[in-house]
């Protein structure tokens, strides 16, 4: 007993020293003044292998005429096209449009003089030889697909991985995404566009001076090698369709990333012992004699109330002609005194980030309603709504009120904070981990209905939903059959020199298993049905603290892999190990 109850000590001891070392790692190891490390080495990014022109045997028809043989990059961008022929983007107009247009400037003189109709162009052999492989892919044997997967090791052996503090830590996105044509979301105007492929000319390392430099590819060199260890990427450039600069960073689970989740968080939650002062100043501003300053309180309500993004001014025919908060105009929102039974109704239509639209018809208080008119007065529909107020003055304001404060803040907290009152709300203890599971999407959904986090149906929805439904049709078949059984059983049972005296728990038994077969299966219909077209996943990766999930798991004894796969356990380890059961957001 003495040797159990020292063993038991020192495992007690174990764990708190291991809980001390976690906070001391995520609260106190800091470097001075804005310094994220002191040593970082890396291979530099990984590059896609250059085209291969097409066999002999695959040709490109114009016209209906005989196959003409095109340029290499002519051909490379043809074959672009060509792959995507089975998807809906190459019938729309502005794809096509967009596409032959930078198709053209990769054309030779000659080519250009002779092809000038997309829709006299075959790229039938092309598509089926691109279907032919991605079929062989598919049926690759068991030895063919270990050596690929060993290939593939190999390369994020020797990309993957970097020393940061001369610890070796996992990188994110080593590979440099491979040329092709621009998709977007929603209905960008620039999807079809030519995104060209990225040389080691156009990359800029980032190591520390006394690490070796990520030698290039032979034959090239880098567009620049930097020493900064006030940021956290290794390798940068800037892509051709928006002009954003793309990066290589560490990976999710690593020491950066994760304190710089836990910040974030933390920033958000701080706004919970201020956020009453802020809601009642906003309130108050509405009636200041400052335009300006009513027009701020005006856009901080939505911002707080509806989760709207902030917005940021954006050069004119540079990018889709979405809008934030700041930047909605005139013709983005209608006024109704009264509509469908409310009063003070305010209408948004617009296309927000990633051109998707935003649609909400939503009741306000009169001060806001009253201010909105005011904003309106002698505007044209394409003039600012928010004439006098930018997305920079806006969180200038936010910054004073709170250190660190932002538009993204006041998004991240009411998406968390949803989160939290809608687990309570939904969950009881007594459900099954299925109905649980159905409540927690229920709430994730709440939160993602509010920072308007939508998708279009999968093309497989309504196939996958009717399969569903024949195998929750059979297992009802099955049920009936063991209820039947069932009854059966116990008629013999009550029958003088029965056989098996355990047969009824067993059928008993069956009875129950189908029971909860079914009811897991009407859950997981109901789940499918109600996420048809919302998007869970950019709210539970991005504004959802995850200790709140962690805590709700822990209290509602629910597997943590229910909730997030393999990848966000990653991502959120720095929650999973420092979170316990009465965390509150």
């Amino acid at each position: 007993i003495n040797i159990l109850s020292q063993y038991f000590l020192f495992v007690k001891d174990i764990l708190i020293f291991s809980s001390c070392c976690f906070f001391v790692r995520w609260e106190e190891e800091k470097y001075e003044d804005g310094v994220k490390w002191k040593f970082l080495e890396h291979k530099g990014p990984y590059f896609p292998p250059e085209y291969q022109p097409l066999p002999d045997n695959v040709h490109f028809y114009y016209d209906g005429q005989l196959s003409m043989e095109l340029s290499l990059a002519a051909e490379e961008v043809a074959l672009f096209f060509a792959q995507m022929l089975d998807h809906e983007y190459t019938t729309k107009k502005v794809f096509r449009e967009n596409f032959f247009k930078d198709w053209r400037k990769e054309m030779t003189q000659e080519e250009r003089l002779l092809i000038k109709d997309l829709d006299k162009c075959d790229f039938g052999e092309m598509h089926a030889m691109h279907t032919a492989k991605v079929e062989a892919r598919r049926n690759m044997s068991k030895e063919e697909k270990q050596a690929l997967k060993e290939a593939n090791q190999k390369i994020v052996d020797e990309y993957g991985y970097c020393l940061l503090d001369h610890h070796k830590e996992r990188i994110g996105n080593f590979k440099i995404e491979p040329p092709g044509l621009f998709r977007g979301r929603g209905e960008h105007p620039k999807q079809g566009m030519l995104k060209k492929r990225i040389q080691p000319e156009d990359v800029i390392i980032n190591c520390s001076k006394e690490s070796k430099i990520p030698v290039p590819p032979a034959g090239y060199h880098w567009k620049e090698v930097r020493h900064d260890n006030t940021v956290t990427w290794l390798a940068s450039w800037t892509e051709n369709i928006q002009g954003s600069i793309k990066y290589i960073m560490l990976n999710a689970n690593s020491k950066l990333k994760g304190e710089k989740d836990w910040e974030k968080y933390e920033v958000a939650r701080k706004l919970k012992s201020c956020v009453d002062g802020i809601r009642n100043q906003y309130l108050l501003d509405l009636k200041s004699k400052e335009m300006g300053v009513r027009q701020r309180a005006v856009a901080l309500y939505f911002i707080d109330k509806l989760a709207l993004r902030a917005g940021n001014e954006k050069e004119e025919g540079e990018t889709a002609d979405t809008v934030g908060c700041c930047s909605l105009r005139v013709e983005h929102i209608t006024l109704h005194e009264q509509l469908e039974g409310s009063e003070c109704v305010v209408e948004f239509d617009f296309l927000g980030k990633d051109s998707i639209r935003y649609y909400n018809k939503v009741p306000v208080i009169k001060k806001v309603f009253k201010n909105l008119k005011l904003f309106m007065e002698n505007k044209q529909p394409g003039d600012d709504l928010f004439d006098r107020l930018s997305t920079s003055l806006l969180n200038k304001h936010l910054s004073s009120l709170m250190p660190g404060l932002t538009a993204k803040v006041f998004r991240t907290y009411n998406a968390s904070i949803t989160l939290q009152q809608q687990l309570k709300e939904l969950t009881n203890q007594s459900d099954s981990v299925a109905e649980k599971l159905l409540s927690y999407n229920r709430a994730n959904r709440a939160v993602a209905i509010l920072c308007n986090h939508q998708r279009a149906p999968p093309k497989t929805f309504e196939q996958s939903m009717a399969n569903l439904q024949v195998k929750i049709d059979a297992r009802k078949e099955q049920l009936s059959l063991a209820k039947t059984e069932l009854k059966q059983a116990k008629k013999e049972a009550k029958a003088k020199g029965s056989s098996d005296p355990k047969l009824v728990e067993r059928k008993k038994a069956a009875v129950k298993r189908c029971e909860e077969q079914l009811l897991k299966m009407e859950v997981q219909a109901t789940d499918r049905e109600e996420n048809k077209q919302i998007a869970l996943g950019t709210s539970k990766l991005n504004y959802l603290d995850p200790r709140i999930s962690v805590a709700w798991c822990k209290n509602m004894e629910v597997p943590i892999e229910k909730i997030y796969n393999k990848t966000q356990r990653d991502k959120f380890a720095w929650a999973i190990d420092m979170t316990e059961a009465d965390f509150e957001f």
